[in-house]
């Protein structure tokens, strides 16, 4: 009897066939009902679900701990904002010297600066050499687009630290790039890059360049370049082409990408406190100090709180002025 004919093999085949059906029509019933209202309430629920309990939760814990006081020998290192009172009460008791802190010490104000500048050049920097990159791609054969994408995430497949620490290599005063610049005359010969600015810059922008180049990429791929043809056609000129289509078109790119920089950037630790020097006192610097090494944790809580009005704030006024921005644009 030939295996075909075996009513063991057709047994199997036909409980394989059975649940790939099944699986199918699993598939199909679940895309049907993702397409009804209460599908679509649980594809919104779910991601809110999410943040509610990673993210809103989180946030309130730091912020009742940033209304507290520091008390050190104890454990949490901080008071109570409900506590009792001798009658048997309940009091609610808000301390605000934490913030009042921030907004008089030098320290803190000088870290939030440094943490700006950081952030903003660094996303200059990325722009300025990922815009070129992602044009590059997009407009490259569809044979080679894959494979270029493939060199821009590669370094994804590394640990950021350890390529963080790499840097190091490079930077001292032995390492590749100052020997490179002492040779021509840009840097003294025996000086370092390693922990100045200068290397906190080359840092974030080697870590973070890859946010700015995917999203361009993606913006770039749907633009239709047979307008910069008809512009041609029209006499413009290739800087006036890029000005007047490609640069507004791919605008969303932009702002993504140089979202996705930024708001990570403000916030770094790694970099600045490896290759970074005592100058290079960013906010993520000050919370560590602050949580592991001083332990005053309502002090670092409102520094993690102000961090994260001074990204939230801009970022949802910039949404709103484009969101009005395009409704206006496409009214009547």
């Amino acid at each position: 009897m030939s295996p075909r004919n075996d009513p063991r093999s057709e047994g199997f085949w036909s409980f394989w066939d059975e649940v790939v059906r099944n699986l199918f029509g699993w598939f199909r019933a679940v895309g049907r009902e993702f397409r009804t209202r209460r599908g679509r309430f649980l594809v919104t629920t779910l991601p809110m679900l999410w943040l509610l309990l990673f993210f809103a939760v989180p946030f309130l814990i730091v912020l009742k701990i940033s209304f507290a006081q520091a008390v050190f020998g104890q454990s949490p290192p901080y008071t109570a904002l409900l506590q009792t009172t001798p009658n048997g009460g309940t009091s609610l008791h808000l301390n605000t010297q934490a913030y009042a802190l921030l907004l008089s010490d030098p320290l803190y104000i000088g870290a939030y600066l440094k943490s700006l500048a950081f952030a903003s050049v660094s996303t200059l920097f990325c722009l300025l050499l990922g815009y070129p990159i992602a044009y590059g791609i997009a407009r490259a054969k569809p044979i080679w687009r894959l494979g270029l994408l493939i060199l821009v995430i590669l370094p994804f497949w590394t640990s950021s630290l350890l390529r963080t620490y790499a840097m190091i290599g490079i930077l001292k005063a032995n390492g590749l790039l100052s020997q490179a610049l002492a040779a021509i005359g840009l840097m003294e010969p025996g000086s370092a890059i390693l922990h100045t600015d200068l290397a906190v810059y080359i840092g974030i922008v080697y870590n973070y360049l890859p946010f700015m180049i995917l999203p361009l990429t993606a913006t770039l791929m749907r633009t239709d370049f047979t307008l910069l043809e008809a512009a041609a056609d029209l006499g413009a000129k290739p800087a006036q082409s890029f000005l007047h289509i490609t640069l507004p078109l791919s605008m969303p790119g932009i702002i993504a990408g140089s979202l996705l920089v930024f708001i990570p950037a403000i916030g770094e630790f790694v970099v600045p406190d490896i290759l970074g020097g005592p100058d290079a006192l960013t906010i993520g610097r000050v919370l560590w100090t602050e949580f592991f090494t001083n332990r005053d944790w309502p002090v670092a809580a409102a520094v993690a709180v102000s961090m994260l009005l001074l990204i939230v704030i801009p970022t949802l006024a910039f949404e709103y002025y484009e969101n009005r921005r395009t409704d206006q644009d496409a009214g009547p």
